[in-house]
């Protein structure tokens, strides 16, 4: 017999595994600590277990309803996905320009974000300035539209945006048939944002459907923005929910004034945000498609799989030390690939600092390039099948995500909860969360809260030249008024503005004083008693953009004393402690008070008969080092005032 005809069995040889043996080897490796210490738990609530066996209910295969392992059977792995590039750089001319060197360049299609903020009586643009048909054709000359699809990014101004591109069209004598683009109507996200009137929100891009669903086939029209809600800090179940219920009264609308879910479904088009989370954002990929077939089915058009597009999250990208947004999204953009995203956006590693530079886009661009033409992923079907963890976190984040779809659907639909402020408070009270999980580093951002660089050298955006744009847009536009809008409309946040903030008010005491806030260390003992908590002190004081002196090693209270007063700082902090003789710090704390401190910190937790002998706050891992932090900043901005 072949080795064929048996089977290869990889695992002869060894012994048979079992979890009884895991756990033995678990609790020997935790040293008596509780099994249960190594579960940890997502933003929803949902426990991620160390180990996962073979999940029991469906799998289905990929292309089959209920499109878990993809909405195709071939995956990407004919030609691999939609390689998406945004672009939002406000001059037409400056954003033609980059488009065409991207399409060059590997790009398959383009997000264009068209500005509505400055014309909707912001003071700057969001996006690019182009208002009308000659200003959108200049924004895609030279484009092909029938071989690069346009997808539309214009909340609050989508229909006007939607009719330019389409005199664009009409004006190369394209047919229509020929069009691959996406209009992207998304009046409930525009609602969201406060970017337009809920009352009456839906009714113009719903007489526009009416006028091209049948002569334009390979247009998409409807839209739902997923990210948005996940920019504002929500959570994976509560963007999922927020997409899917937003979809759910686009049919409903689409249905009442005659046009049945068979049309629609199909027209209808969701971006979610994929961030660093590699195994969560692919887990979400999954169950939103599992989610939306759900809906189709009870709509009758159980074969409509999700049109699904991914977009690397906003929120998680960072200001400081942005080439680690390199990493980030990276990843992000791996999981919406094993995802089974059809299209997948890269934002640039400094899309935080404005419209992202040349260097950006290239990055942005070759990162997709690399994993697919370098890497091969796209060649593996549904690459994350068969993943026990993946499939589990996918089936618990759907129905984590399914009872919000109906509690916003018993409150009267997307629409009704936005103005009721339901989806508002929930996104709020996670993004709180968020904040003090940052804020107590129970959670962290590599190169702002963790590893910061005081010394890094700043990226400077390009310089773009607004006062002539918004000239033009002024004349062009005429009367720039606001929309009624809804009480709590959404706002886009990053994670790490609380610390970015603090990291500018460092620089701007650099350039006005000549040295950043400052406290001076003292590491007690010998280095091995000492140093590695006065690594994390030093770090930790860093991400506030605050220097750390350190005292010379083996200094006695006088010379302490001595050193500290010639730093010209009026905050210290000792490392090393011995919390069994608490008494042994009070000669160092005297020499530092006598010297004018006005603080005294210690490395490590609290401890009350340290605080007797004049400590007045603890620097440690648990500790909520953004309050810290702000608190230190703001002793050392009133000393110098």
């Amino acid at each position: 017999m072949t080795v064929h005809d048996e089977g290869l069995a990889l695992a002869a040889g060894f012994d048979q595994a079992s979890e009884a043996a895991w756990l033995a080897l678990v609790e020997k490796a935790l040293k008596g600590a509780d099994v249960a210490s190594l579960v940890s738990r997502t933003a929803d609530g949902i426990e991620i277990q160390p180990l996962y066996r073979e999940p029991v209910g469906e799998v289905g295969v990929p292309g089959a309803a209920p499109f878990w392992r993809g909405a195709r059977a071939a995956g990407s792995a004919v030609a691999g996905w939609d390689i998406r590039q945004r672009h939002e750089h406000p001059d037409p001319q400056e954003a033609n320009r980059a488009i065409l060197e991207d399409l060059e360049r590997g790009v398959t299609s383009l997000a264009l974000r068209l500005d509505t903020a400055f014309a909707l009586g912001d003071d700057e643009p969001d996006g690019v300035m182009a208002y009308d048909a000659a200003g959108l054709a200049r924004t895609l000359e030279g484009v092909m539209l029938d071989l690069a699809p346009v997808q539309l990014e214009a909340p609050g101004r989508a229909v006007e945006a939607a009719e330019a591109l389409l005199a664009v069209v009409a004006d190369r004598g394209h047919a229509p048939a020929s069009i691959r683009a996406d209009l992207g109507l998304d009046p409930i996200g525009a609602v969201a944002l406060g970017r337009a009137d809920p009352e009456g929100a839906l009714e113009p891009a719903l007489a526009l459907t009416h006028r091209l669903i049948g002569d334009w086939p390979g247009l998409g029209l409807w839209h739902v923005d997923g990210e948005l809600y996940h920019a504002a800090g929500g959570s994976e179940a509560e963007e999922l929910a927020a997409a899917i219920a937003t979809g759910i009264a686009y049919l409903r609308t689409a249905d009442s004034a005659g046009l049945g879910p068979e049309l629609v479904a199909p027209r209808l088009t969701f971006t979610l945000a994929a961030d660093a989370d590699l195994f969560l954002s692919i887990a979400k990929c999954r169950a939103a498609r599992r989610l939306w077939a759900e809906v189709t089915a009870a709509c009758g058009v159980p074969d409509v799989p999700m049109r699904l597009q991914v977009r690397t999250a906003s929120r998680m990208l960072t200001r400081r030390d942005p080439w680690v947004n390199m990493l980030r999204t990276t990843a992000a953009c791996l999981a919406g690939a094993i995802g089974g995203a059809e299209s997948v956006t890269v934002l640039p590693f400094d899309a935080a600092l404005g419209e992202g530079a040349r260097l950006g886009r290239r990055i942005a661009r070759n990162i997709q390039l690399i994993l697919m033409e370098e890497s091969q992923l796209h060649r593996v079907i549904d690459p994350a099948g068969g993943s026990h963890f993946i499939e589990a976190m996918s089936r618990e984040l759907a129905a984590k995500a399914w009872p919000m779809v109906q509690a916003i659907e018993g409150e009267g639909g997307m629409l009704a909860s936005l103005r009721q402020g339901l989806v508002q408070d929930a996104i709020a009270e996670t993004y709180l969360a968020r904040l003090s999980d940052l804020a107590h580093n129970r959670t962290s951002i590599t190169g702002v809260s963790n590893f910061p660089d005081l010394d890094e050298a700043p990226l400077e955006p390009d310089v773009v030249e607004l006062p002539r744009l918004m000239a033009e847009a002024e004349r062009l536009l005429g009367g720039r008024q606001r929309p009624r809008h809804i009480q709590a409309p959404l706002h886009p946040m990053r994670l790490a503005a609380g610390f970015e903030r603090l990291r500018d008010l460092s620089d701007v005491a650099l350039a006005e004083d000549g040295r950043r806030p400052r406290v001076f260390v003292v590491g007690i003992g010998p280095l091995a008693r000492h140093a590695a908590e006065l690594s994390m002190v030093q770090n930790a004081f860093a991400a506030g953009g605050i220097e750390t002196v350190t005292a010379p090693l083996g200094a006695d209270a006088a010379a302490v004393g001595e050193a500290f007063a010639a730093t010209g700082t009026d905050i210290a902090c000792l490392c090393g402690l011995d919390r069994k003789a608490p008494g042994d710090a009070a000669p160092l704390v005297d020499a530092l008070l006598a010297r004018g401190a006005i603080a005294i910190y210690a490395g490590g937790r609290p401890n009350e008969a340290l605080r007797a002998v004049g400590i007045d706050g603890f620097v440690h891992p648990g500790a909520n080092l953004l309050g810290l932090l702000e608190d230190v900043q703001s002793l050392v901005m009133g000393e110098a005032a």
